[in-house]
């Protein structure tokens, strides 16, 4: 390595981009037992998730998505429409994607993300529990990374 030299570019590109998660992969893999052990199983995969709720009329008013890796549930994204707040609508998005994830998907844990002004209140009522803090992520707020074992 000694004398050896680089460029260092910027940019968006694909086929770099492709390479460079199959290399980390394998290195992680290599360094891991518990990737070792997911290769070759659908745990492997990124599974994606939607859970939908809609009125009477099928408009969505409310909505979880989501995927699942390695025996976990990740909860990306989570809605309910203002005026159907509050009636525990967010709640039954939620429980229903953690039931399907363990029952469908064999899935032991679930984590998610979310912001201060947000619904860290909410997410520590459906049992889930604070495991790390940002500060000033975005500037001025928090963001909460909470997790919950499953089943």
């Amino acid at each position: 390595m000694v004398g050896r030299m680089f460029r260092i570019e910027t940019g968006v590109d694909k086929e770099r981009l492709r390479l460079l998660r199959g290399r980390l992969r394998d290195a992680n893999r290599d360094a891991s037992a518990a990737l070792r052990a997911l290769q070759g199983t659908p745990e492997e995969r990124e599974e994606p998730l939607g859970v939908w709720a809609l009125d009477d009329r099928g408009e969505l008013v409310g909505g979880l998505s989501g995927y699942t890796w390695g025996r976990w549930l990740h909860v990306s994204l989570l809605w309910v429409a203002e005026d159907c707040r509050g009636a525990g609508l967010g709640g039954r998005l939620l429980a229903e994607a953690e039931r399907f994830c363990v029952a469908e998907r064999g899935c032991l844990n679930s984590r998610l993300e979310t912001w201060d002004f947000q619904a860290p209140a909410f997410y520590r009522q459906q049992g889930y529990e604070v495991v790390a803090v940002i500060p000033d992520y975005p500037e001025g707020h928090k963001e909460f990374t909470l997790t919950k074992r499953l089943g």
